[in-house]
C-alpha cells in the first residue's frame, strides 16, 4: 500500500518542500517576511557650518553633514518612502562640559535642525536622541560625580533636554541612556510642558556592547570617554534582565521600546516582541554596518544581499522597525526589485 494514508501526513516523497520554491512568483507569494521601506529608520549625525560633509572613516558611505546638506539628505529619504530619521549631533568639543549644559540649549545644533528639517519637511518623523554623551566632556550618557554617573540629577537633565527637542518640533524623543526611571519622569516633564502627543521611543534594551565604537568615532563621544558605560549599559550575558527593563518603561509611558544592537540580539527582540506585543525597534549599529562594508570592500561579501538579508533577519525576529545606516542604500534596492 502506498500514499499519504501509509507513509503518514508530511512523509516524502508526497510533501516535498522545494514545490513552492521552484519558481520567484511562488516564493513571493509564500514569503512570510516582508521587508519595504515603512520598516527603515534612518540614523544621520549633523555639524554646524554650511555646505559641510564630513565622512566617517570607521563608516564607510555615511557622513557628518551640515544642515543644509542634511535637508538635501531629508529630501531624499522622504521621495524613497522611508518614514523618520534619526538625529545625532557631532558637538563643538567647546561646547562640551562636565554638566552638559548644551543638551538642553534650545538653540543647540540639534534643535536647530528639527526646526528645519520639519519647516521644510513636515511629513517626515523627527526622532532626537535624550542622553547626554555628545554634549559631556566626559563622554558618558549620565552626569558624573566623583567618578559615579549619578542617576537622579540625569535624569533631570534629561527631561530638560526632551522639552528642549519637542520646543523645537521633534515628533520623537528617544532616551538613549538607560538610567532608572527616566521614560516616567520625560513623559511627565512632556506632559506639563504641554507636549503630550510627543511619542517616547525608549532603548529599553540597551546592551554594553562593543558594537559601538563607530557611532562614538562619527559623535565625537569615544576620544573623550572615560571608563566604560556597564554601570548603566545592560551585560550582554542576560536576557531576563531586558524583560524586566521593558516592563518598566511600558509601565512608565514607553509608546515604543528599542533593543540595541541589533543581529547580535535577535533572541532579545524575539522575547521582547512576543512578551509585550509593543511596537519593537532594532538598532542595526555602526560596528555591524562597519563589519559588513569592511567585508564588502575585500570582496568577501556581496553588500546589497547581505545587508537585505540582515534587515530582514532583523524584522523576521520582530521588529516592526530598523533604524540603520544603510537605509537609503536599502530603500532604494527594495524599489528596484
Amino acid at each position: 500500500m502506498s500514499g499519504p494514508a501509509s507513509l503518514g501526513l508530511g512523509d516524502y516523497p508526497w510533501t516535498r518542500m522545494r514545490r513552492n520554491r521552484k519558481a520567484e512568483w511562488s516564493r513571493r507569494l509564500v514569503a512570510e517576511t516582508r521587508l519595504t521601506a515603512d520598516d527603515l529608520i534612518w540614523p544621520v549625525f549633523v555639524l554646524d557650518g554650511d555646505d559641510r560633509r564630513e565622512e566617517v572613516a570607521s563608516m564607510p558611505g555615511v557622513a557628518r553633514l551640515s544642515i543644509d546638506r542634511l535637508l538635501d539628505a531629508a529630501e531624499e529619504a522622504q521621495g524613497l518612502g522611508i518614514p523618520a530619521i534619526a538625529l545625532f549631533p557631532y558637538t563643538d568639543p567647546a561646547l562640551k562640559t562636565p554638566d552638559a549644559e548644551e543638551a538642553f540649549n534650545p538653540d543647540n545644533l540639534i534643535c536647530r535642525t528639527v526646526r528645519a528639517v520639519k519647516a521644510a519637511f513636515p511629513e517626515i518623523g523627527v526622532i532626537c536622541d535624550v542622553a547626554l554623551d555628545p554634549y559631556n566632556s566626559n563622554g558618558h550618557d549620565g552626569l558624573v560625580r566623583d567618578g559615579e554617573i549619578v542617576n537622579d540629577e540625569t535624569v533631570e537633565a534629561l527631561c530638560k533636554q526632551a522639552v528642549a527637542q519637542a520646543e523645537a518640533g521633534c515628533d520623537v524623543n528617544a532616551p538613549s541612556d538607560m538610567m532608572d526611571g527616566r521614560i516616567g519622569e520625560i513623559r511627565e516633564a512632556l506632559d506639563t510642558a504641554g507636549f503630550a502627543n510627543v511619542q517616547i521611543v525608549s532603548y529599553a534594551a540597551k546592551y554594553a556592547s562593543a558594537f559601538y565604537g563607530p557611532f562614538r568615532d562619527a559623535v565625537g563621544s569615544g576620544g573623550a570617554l572615560k571608563g566604560d558605560k556597564k554601570t548603566y549599559q545592560m551585560d550582554p550575558a542576560n536576557t531576563d534582565e531586558a524583560l524586566r527593563e521593558v516592563a518598566l518603561d511600558i509601565q512608565e509611558g514607553a509608546d515604543m521600546v528599542m533593543v540595541k544592537p541589533g543581529l547580535p540580539y535577535l533572541d532579545i527582540i524575539r522575547r521582547v516582541k512576543e512578551t509585550f506585543t509593543l511596537p519593537t525597534l532594532a538598532y542595526h549599529v555602526s560596528g555591524e554596518y562597519a563589519m559588513l562594508k569592511a567585508a564588502a570592500a575585500n570582496g568577501w561579501l556581496d553588500n546589497d544581499k547581505t545587508l537585505l538579508e540582515t534587515l530582514t533577519c532583523l524584522k523576521r525576529a520582530g521588529a516592526d522597525g530598523i533604524l540603520t545606516y544603510g537605509a537609503i542604500e536599502a530603500a532604494k534596492l527594495l524599489q528596484d526589485a
